[in-house]
């Protein structure tokens, strides 16, 4: 029999060592570019969710103020930076009053909670049909065309609600 000799051994363990680590180091970043990518998607998932529930919100805006909707008051509601306009809240308003108020309102909400908010209202003059746009920086590029193309290098992400009050 022959007795090996532990001088030959010792560098054998420590090159098992270093490559354990890289497969480790690999696996790490992996898991890390996955956690990354999963709250992209959550943000994303969220900015979504908001322009839904404001489109409705200013839906329901439009829907209690039923003599606006008949003098047109919603028809045309595009501006980047509506007035504020009369406190409905402690005086008697005018349906042209609380459609400014309202819009007021809803653009301010827009800007709070998604990033370059902005939002707008069409209708076709009947009062029968209305289009609420609500747009945002999904990708946070800085791009401020209003146009809904679906190119994140030139326009805002959109979300059209298109309903009857």
């Amino acid at each position: 029999m022959k007795i090996r000799s532990s001088k030959n051994i010792h560098g054998f363990t420590l090159l098992e060592v270093m490559i354990a680590l890289v497969i480790f180091s690999v696996g790490l970043l992996g898991l890390a570019g996955l956690q990354s990518r999963g709250l992209q998607s959550n943000t994303v998932a969220q900015f979504r969710t908001l322009a839904v529930i404001e489109a409705y919100d200013m839906a329901d805006r439009i829907r209690a103020n039923p003599v606006g909707i008949a003098n047109g008051n919603y028809d045309n509601l595009n501006n980047s930076a509506p007035v504020a306009g009369a406190d409905c809240l402690n005086a008697a308003c005018t349906p042209q009053q609380i459609a400014d108020l309202d819009y007021f309102e809803w653009i301010n909400q827009l800007q709070q909670l998604l990033p370059s908010g902005h939002g707008t209202v069409t209708g076709n003059g009947a009062g029968s049909q209305f289009t609420v746009t609500v747009m945002w920086d999904e990708e946070r590029t800085g791009v401020n065309g209003t146009g809904c193309s679906g190119d994140p290098n030139v326009d805002l992400k959109c979300y059209t609600l298109v309903f009857q009050p």
